[in-house]
C-alpha cells in the first residue's frame, strides 16, 4: 500500500507540474480587458481575454484568467471593442496591364481601414491577383485576403476588357472550363451584351458543377428565373427592384421581344417602367422567395450616392484622392463626363430611384435575405475609394433602416458564411483566424465607430493606429 501511495503521489506531482507548465507556456499574443462584440447575437461580452498563437484564437476567457498567461506580446484593450476583420464583398481590381502596379498599391488601403478580406467581382488582372494572394499569404505584401471571380463572363464584344465572350449556349461549357482551370472562387456574369439563353445556361451549368454564380442580369430575364436556375448572389439592387413590379413578366417580355429588333428598349426606359409600377407588397413577397432560395444581395448604396451626384460634387479635395494613382484617377473621367451631360430630369429620376433602393434594404433584412456589404471600389468607379468606402456603405445601410448590429453583420459573418469561410472568419471565436479590429468606441451604438480603429490584428500580426497611418503615408508617397 505504501508503494502504491508513492506511485500515486508521484503521478499527482507530475500532473500538477504538467498543468503548471501548460499554464506558464508562452503564447504569441494575449489581449486583455477587451469588450468582444458578438456580431451574431448583436451584443457585447465585456472583460474578455483572447489568447492567440500562430494567428489563431486559442482561447477566450474572462479577465480573471489573464494572469495565468505568459505572452511574447500583450495588448491591454482597456475596455475597447473587438470586432472581426471586415469584409468588402464587392470590389474591382482592374484596368489592364498599365494599371497593375497602381492596383497593387491600393491593397494597403483596405488593411488601413480594418478590411481584412475582399471579394473581387471580376476584372482583367487575374494573373497579378494570384501573385498578390501568394505574397500576402507569405507576408511579403500588405493587403487583404482576396476572393476573386477572375474574368467576367459576358456576351460578344463586352464592355469590360478581359471578359470571356460567350455568344451561344454551346460555348458555355468551355467558358466554365476556363474558369475552373484558372481556379476562380466564383463565377461573375455581366450583362452588357449577354443573351437571356446564355445567361440562364451559365447559371444552370455552374450550379451543376458546384460553382457559385453572381452578377448582373439582363432585363430579358426575371430574377425569379435566375434564382430557379441557381443564381447565388445578385449584385446591386436593380434586379431585386425589378422583381418588385407586379408587371415584371410583361415588362420582361417587351424587353425580350424588342431585343430582337433594331430598336431594343433601353436600360433606363425599363427602369422608368419598373419605378412607376413598383409595389412594396410584391417586393416583400419576392424577398421571402429570395430568402428561401438562399440568394444573397450586395446593395452597393454608397456608390450610387457618389455617382448620382458627380454633376455637382467637388471631389478635388477628397482626402483619399491623394492615395489614388494618376492612371486610376484618369479612369474616373468617363463617368464624370457622362454626369455633366445629364439632364435635370435624369438627375432627379436617379435620386428618386436611389431613395427607393434604400427602402429595399430593410425589407430584405426583415424577409431574411442575406445582405452583403460591398463598396464597388476600383478603377472606373469615380471617387469610390478602397477601404474607407466600405465604412461609408455601412453608414448608408443604417440610413436605409438597418440597426448598427445588422449593418455590421453584412460586413463580417454574412460574407464569411455565404462564401463558405465561416469556420475560419467572420466572428471573434475560439479556433478562428485572428483577424480582429480593436475599436475605440462601440459600433453597436453608432456604426461610424467602425472607422475609429485603435489596433488591427491580421492573422496575429499587430498594426497599431500609428502603423496604419504609416501604411497610408506609404501609399501616398508612391
Amino acid at each position: 500500500m505504501r508503494y502504491l501511495s508513492s506511485i500515486a503521489l508521484c503521478f499527482s506531482s507530475l500532473l500538477f507540474a504538467g498543468c503548471a507548465a501548460t499554464q506558464q507556456s508562452t503564447h504569441d499574443l494575449v489581449i486583455t480587458n477587451a469588450n468582444v462584440v458578438d456580431v451574431t447575437a448583436g451584443n457585447v461580452r465585456p472583460g474578455q481575454t483572447l489568447v492567440i498563437d500562430a494567428g489563431i484564437i486559442q482561447e477566450i476567457s474572462g479577465t480573471e484568467a489573464a494572469k495565468k498567461y505568459k505572452a511574447t506580446a500583450t495588448i491591454d484593450a482597456q475596455g475597447k471593442y473587438v470586432i472581426p476583420g471586415l469584409w468588402d464583398n464587392h470590389i474591382h481590381l482592374r484596368g489592364g496591364e498599365a494599371l497593375v502596379e497602381e492596383n497593387k498599391n491600393l491593397l494597403p488601403l483596405f488593411i488601413a481601414n480594418g478590411v481584412t478580406t475582399v471579394r473581387d467581382a471580376g476584372g482583367d488582372l487575374y494573373p497579378a491577383i494570384r501573385q498578390w494572394r501568394d505574397q500576402i499569404t507569405a507576408g511579403e505584401l500588405v493587403g487583404p485576403r482576396i476572393i476573386t471571380a477572375g474574368p467576367k463572363l459576358d456576351g460578344p464584344k463586352p464592355v469590360w476588357e478581359g471578359s470571356i465572350e460567350v455568344a451561344t449556349v454551346a460555348e458555355v461549357p468551355a467558358a466554365l472550363d476556363s474558369l475552373q482551370r484558372l481556379g476562380v472562387d466564383f463565377v461573375k456574369i455581366y450583362d452588357s451584351t449577354i443573351s437571356r439563353d446564355v445567361f440562364l445556361a451559365i447559371v444552370k451549368e455552374a450550379e451543376a458543377r458546384g460553382m457559385m454564380t453572381a452578377g448582373h442580369m439582363p432585363f430579358t430575364v426575371t430574377l425569379g428565373e435566375a434564382i430557379d436556375s441557381g443564381l447565388d448572389i445578385t449584385e446591386h439592387l436593380y434586379y431585386a427592384f425589378k422583381s418588385g413590379s407586379p408587371q415584371e413578366d410583361s415588362i420582361t417580355t417587351v424587353v425580350r421581344t424588342s431585343s430582337q429588333s433594331d430598336k431594343p428598349v433601353g436600360f433606363y426606359t425599363t427602369l422608368n417602367w419598373l419605378y412607376n409600377s413598383y409595389d412594396a407588397g410584391t417586393a416583400r413577397d419576392f424577398f421571402q422567395r429570395m430568402a428561401e432560395a438562399n440568394t444573397a444581395v450586395v446593395p452597393t448604396l454608397h456608390i450610387s450616392e457618389v455617382l448620382d451626384n458627380l454633376h455637382q460634387d467637388d471631389h478635388s479635395n477628397d482626402e483619399y484622392l491623394a492615395y489614388i494613382g494618376d492612371g486610376i484617377e484618369q479612369t474616373y473621367a468617363r463617368r464624370i463626363n457622362s454626369a455633366k451631360r445629364r439632364s435635370a430630369e435624369s438627375v432627379q429620376f436617379s435620386n428618386n430611384l436611389n431613395a427607393k433602393f434604400h427602402t429595399l434594404v430593410p425589407a430584405m433584412q426583415a424577409a431574411g435575405v442575406t445582405i452583403l456589404a460591398g463598396s464597388d471600389a476600383g478603377a472606373f468607379n469615380s471617387y469610390v475609394y478602397p477601404g474607407i468606402s466600405l465604412h461609408k456603405e455601412l453608414e448608408q445601410m443604417v440610413i436605409a433602416g438597418l440597426t448598427p448590429a445588422q449593418a455590421l453583420r453584412t460586413a463580417t459573418i454574412n460574407g464569411a458564411q455565404f462564401m463558405g469561410k465561416a469556420e475560419q472568419y467572420g466572428t471573434v471565436e475560439q479556433s478562428k483566424v485572428a483577424d480582429l479590429v480593436i475599436l475605440n468606441q462601440n459600433p453597436l451604438e453608432k456604426i461610424s465607430n467602425t472607422q475609429n480603429i485603435n489596433t488591427l490584428i491580421v492573422g496575429g500580426k499587430v498594426y497599431t493606429a500609428q502603423d496604419l497611418q504609416r501604411l497610408l503615408n506609404e501609399v501616398k508617397d508612391k
